[in-house]
């Protein structure tokens, strides 16, 4: 039995409310079970010095938790002058996979920043996080097309992500926090609307997993995901 109560391959409960911030390009609040995430979207009209004047256009992304989004306070890492290794680690990763997604010849020359910033954290804040910044981004390059900035939409695809582990020996989907605090095996599950695989983070805890069950959290993941495009899109419709 999970301790939420829910089946092996049952999400949370997801909802994502767009337009949550009045000055933002693309705007959406993205709720899993109790983690909730702000993401953003803000373009500005140049690109990185090392894609200047190539005619490609960048999607990139920043993340940070708020000091009371977990059951302690953390220290906010602008009070230490830097920012930790996996803030910068998962901000890469949400950058990366909504990149995956996106026809950088069709979105110009021109930067999208996706905001991740975590309201309450209970597991999975990264999948939660690419998710809801795919709706920011959709958002965003709306705005671009309606005001005839882009012509084809750059958007080839969604990016959805979801977490997937071994719990008590069994496969589950959607980790909260009491579950990957204990799982055996847990692995985040980036994937894109054709279902190609855009990036798998697998690692044992104290555990080792097989190709079957490697293959059982995929398919886990693949009806996970399916379901977060579909929010995604009644998000953004």
């Amino acid at each position: 039995m999970r301790p939420s109560g829910r089946d092996l391959s049952e999400m949370r409960a997801v909802s994502i409310e767009t337009g949550v911030t009045m000055h933002a390009e693309g705007s959406c609040l993205i709720r899993m079970g109790n983690t909730h995430v702000l993401c953003t979207a803000t373009i500005e009209d140049r690109v990185p010095p090392f894609i200047k004047g190539s005619g490609l256009g960048w999607v990139t992304a920043e993340y940070g938790m708020l000091p009371r989004a977990t059951n302690t306070r953390m220290r906010r890492e602008a009070a230490s002058g830097k920012q930790g290794g996996r803030t910068v680690e998962i901000q890469r990763l949400i950058g990366r996979s909504l990149r995956a997604g996106v026809d950088r010849v069709a979105l110009g020359e021109r930067q999208i920043t996706v905001d991740c910033d975590v309201i309450q954290a209970d597991g999975g804040t990264r999948c939660a996080s690419i998710t809801g910044g795919w709706v920011a981004l959709r958002l965003a390059v709306n705005k671009l097309m309606k005001v005839g900035d882009v012509l084809t939409d750059p958007l080839v695809d969604p990016v959805a992500a979801v977490s997937c582990g071994i719990y008590a020996g069994q496969p589950v989907l959607d980790l909260d926090y009491p579950e990957d605090s204990e799982a055996g095996v847990d692995g985040n599950f980036i994937i894109h609307g054709d279902g190609r695989l855009i990036e798998v983070q697998m690692s044992a805890e104290g555990a080792t997993f097989s190709r079957d069950q490697m293959n059982q959290l995929i398919d886990l993941a693949e009806k996970g995901t399916a379901e977060l495009m579909a929010a995604q899109k009644a998000a953004t419709a």
